[in-house]
């Protein structure tokens, strides 16, 4: 069994101590095979983007011997190239200012590894012409950039949109000198987080190519059920045994919790930070959730009076990935970039396509859903978790008194500040979270041929159909008998 590389970015490290290493080369083979020069790419946190950056560094600088084994090795005719290898989350950004400065200390420190310094009279943008202009004269230079927006999504997440405002135009003048480089360039590769400041920050650099979509590489991080089973088989027999169930059986647990993701609605991968800790650990936990919660989103959601219910199955048009107004920032696209929502399919009509977003899997609806529930109702997660273990014991038990009695406890419990101004989509979205986070399997807005259900909760042995109304109880029973 090679090791589990937890928390491991570094390609070299993942060759020489032994880890496992999905091998991706051949898709990475693509990206400048094909005649490609500038590529941009993004993926959620902790999805492998720098490993992807650390083994393109070792491509394009010629460590051949590293890749033994590995597809690329024998494909290409390895040639050294010098790389600039920028990681903006390791640059301190507190103001603006402070960003520009910790981008000239670090454009100073890549100079000094070349044997050379920059004219300190220069601004941020000069040196790093300058920089890129004496390097390149003896071979063209590769430009490697891991997560560029950092800066800006801190900010953004903090709810601090003037600032990152600020510090996307510091950005946008630093990323723009890299267009009139182009003599001097043989590869330049960008990834971050978020796609929809791509347009305003990447403006001037407009010969980008944007593969985020991209049906060839949408299995280029992240790993795909025959990667997981190829390569993690000993793992999976071993949490099997431990469990005393089959590798089968474990399996549709592991694709239940942490597959999911796709980005082109036909290929889906594993969250790779949350399938090394599950073996890590051997236990099933919310770990990629647990790394940041989207504490912003979850106010942003309530605060604009959005039903979660909408995040289920929710068609959207290409153009809403490229929003990236920051004074009317799209949920739909946040949830998107950030890893809580992914593509589950793709339709076209017209040859205009459109992506139906959802929750990946049981992880992220699970932990996003109860952070909504604690915002909503301002209780905590013990309190949560105490109330849907009682809801999840009456619906099984199909105990309607019991159920009605924790629904009405839970209202009369929430501060009355909350429901000010709140109507019928307030309790339509508590009950539909209450009865999410209970494991039912509920179907909020479901259509049939004499109108819309506003809920149907299924279990084992009954069907429940809700209609939710602000006052007479007579008056749903009645739509719903009258509607059939």
């Amino acid at each position: 069994m090679k090791n589990l590389p937890i928390s491991i970015q570094t390609f070299r490290d993942f060759i020489n101590e032994d880890y496992i290493y999905v091998d991706k080369t051949k898709s990475i083979h693509d990206l400048f095979a094909r005649g490609g020069k500038y590529y941009f790419l993004s993926r959620p946190r902790r999805f492998g983007k720098s490993v992807l950056i650390s083994t393109l560094a070792e491509i394009f600088s010629g460590n051949k011997e590293l890749f033994k084994g590995l597809w690329i090795y024998d494909k290409i005719q390895w040639t050294q190239y010098p790389v600039i290898h920028l990681d903006l989350s390791k640059v301190t950004f507190k103001t603006p200012a402070i960003l520009e400065k910790a981008l000239a200390a670090r454009l100073e420190k890549i100079a000094a590894d070349f044997n050379f310094q920059l004219d300190h009279k220069l601004f941020l943008k000069e040196k790093f012409e300058q920089l890129v202009e004496k390097i390149s004269q003896k071979q063209k230079v590769v430009i490697l950039v891991d997560e560029y927006d950092k800066p800006l999504i801190d900010y953004i997440e903090a709810g601090k949109i003037e600032t990152a405002k600020k510090i996307r135009d510091v950005l946008k003048s630093f990323y723009s000198v890299i267009k009139g480089l182009d003599a001097h360039l043989r590869f330049v590769f960008i990834t971050g987080v978020s796609k929809f400041s791509r347009v305003s920050v990447f403006s001037d650099l407009n010969n980008l190519v944007d593969i985020t979509l991209a049906e060839n590489y949408a299995t280029l991080l992240g790993y795909t059920e025959a990667e997981l089973q190829h390569y993690f088989s000993p793992y999976i027999k071993q949490l099997a045994e431990k469990r005393g169930i089959s590798s089968d059986d474990l399996s549709k647990t592991i694709r239940k919790w942490y597959n999911g993701y796709s980005w082109d609605g036909e290929n889906f991968v594993y969250n790779p930070f949350s399938i090394l800790n599950l073996f890590g650990s051997s236990s099933f936990e919310n770990f990629w959730f647990s790394t940041g919660t989207p504490t912003f989103l979850i106010k942003l959601i309530k605060n604009r009076k959005i039903e979660p219910m909408e995040f289920e199955n929710l068609p959207v048009k290409s153009h809403v990935f490229n929003s990236y107004d920051l004074d009317n920032l799209n949920i739909a696209a946040l949830l998107f970039q950030t890893g809580y929502l992914t593509v589950k399919q793709v339709t076209r009509e017209d040859e205009v396509k459109t992506y139906v977003l959802s929750y990946p899997n049981h992880e992220v609806r699970d932990s996003f859903l109860s952070h909504l529930f604690g915002e909503y109702t301002q209780k905590d997660m013990d309190f949560g978790a105490r109330l849907l273990d009682r809801i999840r014991n009456a619906v099984k038990a199909g105990d309607i008194e019991g159920f009605i009695g924790e629904i009405k406890s839970l209202f009369a419990s929430i501060p009355y500040q909350i429901f000010m101004g709140k109507k019928e989509a307030y309790y339509h979205s508590l009950i539909y979270l209450i009865l999410k986070l209970s494991g039912a399997s509920v179907r909020c807005e479901d259509t049939t041929n004499n109108g819309r259900i506003d809920a149907v909760l299924e279990t084992g042995t009954r069907i429940y159909n809700m209609e939710f109304k602000m006052g007479s109880a007579k008056e749903a029973l009645a739509q719903i008998k009258e509607m059939k």
